[in-house]
């Protein structure tokens, strides 16, 4: 028995999944060093119990640090591996800092009695503590007065070249798993923080979690900031966790290289710093399968459209409200300065909408030099028909949404600030789109009801567009997402319950001839004998 695509599709997934799994159970489990050789492994100098004290300081320099360019912003003496300790400091800004210069931070361990920061028993670890970003940019309401909603502040353009921001969150780790490592197989992300004392031993590892720096926890840094507030949280680490971390930090650093900016990877950063890791996992899983249905869909849904030449049982005005709102949802992230990693689906989901369009409206376009033609093609009498339900359905519907999109945009100009006009236009829209997108789904339930039918439908792409729908629900309670989106995500659910109902309600009909003269049987029997 021949395989089909789908079939090879979802093996390959399978065999992906239980890959990453193995893989992720490798980084939390290293294999212990087994001594048969004396010398053949390297133990932890924390097996002789030393007590530790640990210490931050700033600097202007990053590497070829002396004790003289460091300043100190917290110490932590006696303190406990296993104990977790949050303070916040504030530390003084530079003045080489303050007009647009960078800062690091410096965090050393050592044990006391062994003072120097530099010895042979301390190990520290170094990460930038300034970022350069651009400016937020000001809201203000557009039919108020600007001199009084923002006062001296207003008329001053949001300059367009990065400054120098504050990251006012930072978090020590110290692995906390005593494991003797073979000296012949150290694993790569714990050796580039290795450290071995004069023993032989390998010192605590000290690590920087910088996926805890977030875009949005920025602070800007001008002449004035003398002092900038700093929340310093010390916990342990297991090496499981400190290997995955090292691997995503590796990864952002390719995106980057690739031309993605901090901003771009910003949200991915918040899904590992504030979830829980076993919940990180589910995470993770759930959005393989999220993919894998996403691509199911778009395979089925354009096979589905090529092949369509008729429009009879479908409702064409959601077709072109579903090709609006993609726009329109588009043009809101392109707005709100999203992640491309979320901007570039949502263009080419926009693209394949417009295809859809053209194929609704059986639009043809030739071209006479550099001057476009536009041809529609003819509405069969059951097309008309189809099309009949499907004005009357949005003659209804619009007494409820017209004045409802109406209403939420003049409350938003009145009430809400906006960047712009085209900012205030925008979101109005996006906000229909979130809040009302529902009800330009119910024209197709009306036709189905008039027609009594479900079967023209492309059932297969819809079935995989409903388990990502639930997908959705999932990642509602997960995701950081603005409130409009997340309800969105519940109003799918809703239309697509009708739409099971409509199913068991019009079984469909295998003897039926449809309006190309065949019937399910007879195609059925043609491929069998071919």
């Amino acid at each position: 028995m021949g395989f089909s695509l789908t079939w090879i599709i979802a093996i390959a997934f399978l065999a992906y999944i239980g890959h990453s799994l193995w893989v992720l159970y490798t980084l939390f489990h290293p294999t212990p060093c087994v001594e048969t050789v004396r010398g053949a492994c390297i133990h932890p100098y924390m097996k002789r119990n030393p007590t530790l004290e640990l210490k931050v300081f700033t600097s202007m320099k990053e590497h070829r640090v002396r004790e003289s360019d460091l300043d100190l912003v917290w110490r932590c003496d006696n303190f406990s591996m296993e104990e977790k300790v949050e303070t916040t400091v504030n530390v003084s800004i530079p003045s080489k800092t303050r007009k647009n210069g960078t800062l690091f931070l410096h965090a050393f361990v050592y044990p006391v009695g062994h003072n120097s920061l530099f010895g042979s028993y301390a190990t520290h670890h170094t990460t930038k503590i300034t970022a350069y970003a651009l400016p937020q940019a000001q809201f203000i309401n557009l039919l108020g007065d600007r001199k009084q909603e923002s006062g001296d502040d207003v008329g001053k353009t949001v300059p367009d070249k990065t400054l120098t921001h504050w990251k006012q969150k930072v978090t020590i780790n110290v692995m906390a798993d005593l494991i003797p490592f073979d000296r012949r197989a150290i694993p790569g992300e714990v050796y580039k923080y290795l450290k071995t004392s004069p023993e032989g031993d390998y010192l605590p590892i000290v690590f920087i979690d910088e996926l805890g720096f977030r875009t949005k926890d920025l602070l800007p840094i001008n002449e004035t900031s003398t002092e900038m507030p700093l929340t310093i949280t010390y916990s342990s680490i297991s090496v499981g966790k400190l290997r995955m971390w090292t691997n995503v930090l590796e990864s952002f650093k390719m995106l980057n290289n690739l031309g993605f900016t901090d901003k771009d990877t910003d949200e991915i950063k918040g899904i590992f710093a504030d979830t829980n890791l076993n919940f990180l996992l589910l995470t993770f899983t759930i959005a393989a399968f999220h993919l894998l249905f996403d691509f199911l869909a778009f395979k089925n849904d354009i096979s589905y459209w090529k092949k369509r030449d008729t429009m009879v049982g479908l409702s064409t005005r959601v077709v072109v409200w579903r090709c609006v709102s993609t726009i329109i949802i588009f043009l809101y992230l392109l707005d709100e300065n999203t992640s491309l990693l979320v901007l570039i689906p949502a263009g080419i989901g926009s693209i394949i909408e417009i295809w859809k369009v053209t194929k609704a409206f059986k639009l043809k376009v030739t071209w006479n030099g550099i001057k476009p033609s536009f041809e529609f093609g003819k509405s069969s009498d059951k097309e008309k028909e189809t099309q009949q339900f499907d004005s009357q359905a949005m003659k209804y519907l619009s007494y409820v949404l017209y004045p409802l999109c109406i209403a939420g945009a003049g409350y938003s100009l009145f009430y809400v600030q906006h960047k712009s006009w085209y900012s205030w236009c925008i979101h109005s829209s996006v906000n229909g789109v979130y809040a009302f997108g529902f009800i330009f789904m119910l024209p197709q339930l009306f036709v189905n009801y008039k027609l009594k039918s479900v079967a023209h439908l492309p059932w297969r792409a819809f079935m995989y567009k409903a388990f990502n729908t639930f997908i959705d629900d999932v990642f509602a309670f997960i995701i950081v997402m603005p409130t409009a989106h997340r309800l969105a995500c519940f109003r799918d659910d809703v239309v697509f319950l009708i739409y099971l109902y409509q199913r068991w309600l019009y079984p469909v009909d295998k003897t039926r001839v449809n309006e190309f003269g065949q019937s399910f049987e007879q195609e059925d029997k043609a491929k069998k004998t071919n």
